[in-house]
């Protein structure tokens, strides 16, 4: 198989079925495409007319959008048992990660995700706080409802986690407290080996996408590649 993915330091969708796929030890090869460059659009249209990342190619099978991506390697992969095997606990985590693919617009415009940057109370607002306030409502009640058998939102790892680690780069990022236990549950999944390797990832990128950044001035690092389009 292999998973298109855009920029790892600004891609949130990208970082979801990655995750799913790195954490649950399916074999797969990344294919990175840069963000905003002018060969973006070329490149993706080869995998999908949608014209968006991520995309997952397994033969001639082509699943584009991340919500449809873990759904279909959860069924390719039973094994894995990326959604819980419990039908209530199933139903909850599948509401939890539709709610996270379709709403919270205000955190997701005001506090875009990128990972290398450190940026504490910027894009703050009430709107925000109640976006942050509701997904730490969720974390902590999944945790309490279905989280005994382990330390991830439904005991092991599922979906779920998949879909919210981009949530918790972003609260890493721009410095958001947080109640415990949803700051346990972050601090967790910021360490998961998983999370680690796809930040070192983000890392090693050079690119600087002005579109994303309107907050920092242009890096000085004379190996930082501007992408103004």
């Amino acid at each position: 198989m292999k998973l298109v993915i855009g920029n790892k330091n600004y891609s949130s969708w990208s970082l979801r079925p990655w995750i799913a796929l790195t954490h649950a030890g399916i074999p797969f090869e990344e294919a990175n495409l840069r963000l905003f460059t002018d060969s973006f659009d070329r490149d993706v249209a080869v995998y999908s007319a949608s014209g968006k990342v991520p995309v997952l190619v397994d033969g001639d099978v082509r699943v584009w959008d991340s919500l449809a991506i873990v759904e279909y390697l959860a069924e390719r992969f039973p094994e894995h048992r990326l959604w819980p095997a419990d039908p209530v606990a199933r139903a909850y985590a599948r509401s939890i990660c539709a709610e996270m693919h379709s709403g919270f617009a205000n955190l997701r415009s005001q506090m875009p995700m990128n990972i290398v940057a450190m940026l504490p109370g910027l894009g703050w607002n009430r709107a925000v706080q109640r976006d942050i306030d509701r997904i730490a409502a969720i974390w902590t009640d999944a945790r309490q409802r279905y989280g005994q058998d382990g330390p991830f939102l439904f005991g092991q790892f599922s979906n779920a986690d998949a879909f919210y680690a981009p949530v918790v780069s972003r609260f890493a990022t721009y410095g958001v407290h947080l109640p415990e236990p949803a700051k346990a549950y972050a601090d967790f999944i910021l360490a998961l080996p998983a999370m680690q390797q796809w930040i070192e990832g983000a890392r090693k990128e050079r690119d600087f996408v002005v579109a994303d950044e309107p907050y920092r001035p242009l890096p000085t690092d004379p190996e930082a590649v501007i992408i103004d389009r």
